[in-house]
């Protein structure tokens, strides 16, 4: 099944959408998270025998607004270069390979196919990253790879956009990346129940479906996502190992590598090949069994200046410290 959150005659909602038509499920994706997987498919078979709306006369919006984004990191392709392209090493470290890394992104900062995204004003190496992203549909701690699969709600695309320049920065201080990455990511066009997605997987627990990423029309990367390092269960029950998971939570699956950000191309080529992202480029992501995203680049933020650190003056601070 799949389900959108849309607005339509200045009412939004979520919705079940089928043939091309949306039909009203007269809640949010919020309530439906909360709800559970076996009750939000129960909700959309009786929605979808009313009638519903063509998906031309509706716009799209982020199908959820996330708790917390985790973004992870399973493609060793992408790994490689990408580090040679931000920190100038060769290889992958061994610490990637004992397990599913990730960090946490900004969940106030999602955007929907169609939307303009704005880099920081700082920005000159603009980067997408083409990702597909399981959404959390039960609660669960410590929660065994066996039983993962049953926490996961669905499946959407998630576009992980990235300053490479302030990341690079950023990253030397061995902390982060941090807004580098938070100005913005796009999640959409909807989400597709696990129970559909399952089609694709393999016998080990992989998903068979190509992923490719354009930029004016032209075709800059293509992977499949039978190439991730883990699993979504197995990443699932990584995020929840001594913490929780809970519905609405966003597990990114890591970009996916053959081209799946320009960063890796650019440590592979050893130049900016293809160039970075600028105003008025539209950048289209399509994965099997999900869809595609697109979105169109718009002009740098202003935004206010904060100043650097003061240099400390390291004897007047231990005097001071002497005196406390």
């Amino acid at each position: 099944m799949i389900l959108a959150t849309y607005v339509h005659g200045g009412e939004t909602t979520a919705g079940v959408v089928d043939d091309g038509m949306v039909h009203s499920l007269d809640c949010t994706m919020a309530e439906l998270l909360a709800a559970g997987l076996p009750a939000a498919l129960e909700a959309g078979a009786r929605a979808v025998e009313a009638v519903g709306v063509p998906i031309s006369d509706v716009c799209l919006l982020a199908p959820l607004q996330p708790s917390t984004i985790r973004d992870f990191v399973t493609f060793e392709e992408h790994v490689e270069g990408v580090r040679r392209s931000v920190d100038g090493e060769v290889g992958v470290v061994d610490a990637w390979y004992e397990a599913p890394r990730f960090y946490f992104t900004n969940p106030y900062t999602v955007h929907g196919t169609g939307d303009t995204v704005r880099p920081p004003e700082a920005c000159v190496d603009l980067d997408f990253e083409l990702e597909v992203a399981a959404v959390v549909g039960r609660s669960g701690s410590s929660v065994s790879v066996d039983d993962a699969g049953g926490h996961i709600f669905g499946y959407t695309i998630l576009n992980d956009w990235s300053a490479r320049d302030i990341q690079r920065r950023e990253m030397q201080v061995s902390l982060g990346p941090a807004k580098g990455k938070d100005f913005a990511n796009t999640l959409g066009p909807w989400i597709v129940t696990a129970d559909e997605f399952d089609a694709y997987r393999t016998e080990d627990g992989f998903f068979e479906v190509g992923c490719s990423v354009e930029v004016n029309g032209e075709e800059i990367g293509r992977d499949s996502l039978a190439n991730m390092g883990w699993t979504f269960d197995s990443m699932l029950a990584y995020a929840s190992r001594d913490s929780w998971v809970h519905p609405g939570d966003v597990l990114g699956s890591g970009t996916v590598g053959n081209g799946g950000c320009l960063a890796e191309l650019w440590g592979r080529r050893g130049e900016r090949s293809p160039e970075p992202l600028a105003f008025g480029d539209v950048v289209t992501m399509t994965v099997d069994g999900i869809g595609s995203i697109t979105n169109t680049v718009g002009r740098p933020r202003s935004t206010p200046r904060v100043p650097p650190a003061r240099r400390p003056d390291r004897e007047q601070n231990r005097a001071r410290t002497s005196h406390v």
